[in-house]
């Protein structure tokens, strides 16, 4: 699975500077990213919005004309063989930078799901295919599940990143999505990274909350922990290959300190020998051009 980054404006491909080669699209110009997406065989996304304005009720990340569902209309529209994943969470929309509702200072985790609700129920709306909660709210899954049922989106499946870690490894999305917090951190509501029992527990919920797959955030420093899950669950497991993973094979094999190619893909099948079925990577277009080069496709 390849992510997206969208951007209100025209004519843009924004490069982000701590991820050589990955940019920032706006919807008029995304298609050349789709292309070359396709053209390797990679038909599955996830898209992340960045809109032209933030607010304390990230009010544009459930209007029916936000960024994502624009987004979702217009590649339903022009890509029909595309499967479409839209991330759910609000870092990228809230003024603050956090990834829900805040009340002096805290996370408030319920009227953040109200909120999950309606930019869930927007997504598939607009036609998304499968929707991926971000945020590590309690009882997300459920929330959702239980939306978009109600709603007649009984066969829209929900990829819960069950297991989110608070790493380190994500500053160069925070530079990708704009979402650096603007106070605090976000420990409250991400993972402890030097805990396991936790994670089985939150994957267990979320699967009995409805999940139909399963993720785990960050993947390298968490083999153990993808492995640990694949053994419990009998859904799909994935992974996401963060943009601290991604930033740092970049800026090795750039000073020529490491053969980039060969790194990137042990470091993938790091992941799939751990027990990942999924991989979301930045990686998508280089990794599956080496495998259709060495499957002679």
């Amino acid at each position: 699975i390849a992510p997206i980054f969208i951007i209100e404006g025209e004519n843009i491909k924004n490069p982000i500077l701590s991820m050589p080669g990955v940019f920032q699209w706006s919807l008029d110009r995304v298609h050349e990213e789709i292309n070359n997406l396709l053209a390797v065989g990679v038909s599955r996304i996830i898209l992340f919005g960045i809109p032209e304005s933030k607010d304390n009720k990230a009010s544009d990340a459930y209007k029916d004309s936000g960024i994502i569902q624009n987004a979702v209309s217009k590649l339903r529209l022009e890509f029909p063989e595309l499967f479409i994943i839209t991330d759910l969470c609000f870092c990228e929309y809230m003024d603050h930078g956090h990834c829900g509702v805040i009340d002096k200072e805290e996370l408030d985790n319920d009227a953040t799901l109200l909120l999950l609700r309606k930019q869930a129920l927007s997504h598939v709306q607009a036609g998304a295919h499968m929707v991926a909660p971000s945020g590590m709210i309690d009882g997300m899954v459920g929330e959702i599940r239980t939306c978009l049922d109600e709603n007649g989106f009984a066969s829209i499946p929900i990829m819960s990143y069950a297991v989110k870690y608070a790493s380190s490894f994500y500053a160069p999305f925070r530079d990708a999505a704009s979402s650096v917090p603007q106070f605090g951190d976000r420990k409250s509501y991400q993972m402890d990274c030097g805990n396991i029992r936790e994670a089985l527990k939150e994957v267990e919920l979320d699967v009995l909350e409805g999940a139909d797959i399963v993720m785990v955030k960050p993947a390298l420093s968490y083999l153990d922990v993808i492995n640990e899950i694949k053994k419990i669950v009998h859904v799909p497991v994935a992974c996401y290959n963060v943009s601290g993973e991604y930033s740092m094979i970049q800026a090795a094999a750039n000073n020529g300190w490491i053969e980039h190619d060969n790194v990137m893909m042990e470091m993938l099948l790091s992941m799939k020998r751990a027990g990942a079925d999924i991989i979301v990577t930045y990686f998508a277009i280089q990794a599956s051009t080496i495998i259709k080069q060495n499957n002679g496709i």
